[in-house]
């Protein structure tokens, strides 16, 4: 037997609006089920049933994926009492559940995920599973092949902290250098730190990808799309 929802949480769990609003919509004949307007906000109904709200077609996923186009200045969290969030970029934002998997700097732009899927943020944030982080940055130095050796052993970043090894991409050196660095960690403002450790200092940071998920070309900065069911696909079936 199809699994069965009331009316008004069905569409509060889509982000609609709240349930006393919807309540409220129900009553008004605002909604259909199957092509007949239903008033009673408790009917029950199922995923094979067809939802109306104002004519719109509301189908139900459980879980919502976003790629998003990270653009400076915004912070990454659900809500800030200073700044603009990257929640307030997704119309979608309705949905109380979601967030962004990790954070990006408030200066530094590119690849974030907004999910409300608890499980593959903690697969894609998990220490054990060394998920690749790659990064574009532009630098303020000349960066050389003993800053490469040293990231691929390791640096300091903390009195007692040594950063795992990394892959350091050199494609242009001079007096702003520009890179590509893949890291498998998080820390708090990690890519930075690794250069002021070899005397340098990052001056543009963006996100290129995480794991199996690449920045799409065609999003600008504070743009996003649903992944595809073969992004989602990929990203839950890494090792």
């Amino acid at each position: 037997m199809a699994k069965q929802l009331r009316l008004d949480k069905y569409l509060a769990d889509m982000g609609i609006g709240t349930r006393s609003e919807i309540k409220l919509w129900i009553r008004k004949g605002r909604v259909k089920v199957n092509d007949v307007v239903v008033n009673t906000p408790e009917s029950k109904v199922t995923m094979e049933d067809t939802i109306y709200f104002d004519d719109r077609k509301v189908s139900y996923h459980k879980f919502s994926y976003y790629m998003l186009h990270k653009p400076a200045g915004v912070v990454s969290a659900t809500r800030d009492n200073y700044s603009q969030t990257v929640l307030d970029l997704i119309d979608d934002a309705r949905r109380k559940d979601l967030f962004p998997v990790g954070r990006l700097d408030k200066d530094t732009e590119g690849l974030l995920l907004i999910t409300n899927d608890g499980d593959l943020a903690h697969k894609l944030l998990s220490p054990k599973k060394h998920v690749d982080k790659v990064y574009y940055a532009k630098v303020r130095g000349e960066v050389n092949e003993e800053d490469q050796k040293a990231f691929l052993e390791g640096v300091m970043i903390d009195e007692d902290y040594r950063t795992l090894p990394a892959k350091l991409t050199i494609l242009q050196s001079g007096d702003i250098s520009e890179i590509e660095l893949t890291i498998q960690e998080g820390k708090f403002h990690q890519v930075k730190r690794m250069f002021q450790a070899v005397g340098k200092e990052v001056i543009y940071l963006k996100r290129l990808s995480m794991g199996c998920l690449t920045l799409d070309e065609n999003l600008q900065p504070g743009e996003y799309r649903e992944l595809t069911e073969d992004e989602v696909w990929q990203l839950k079936n890494m090792r």
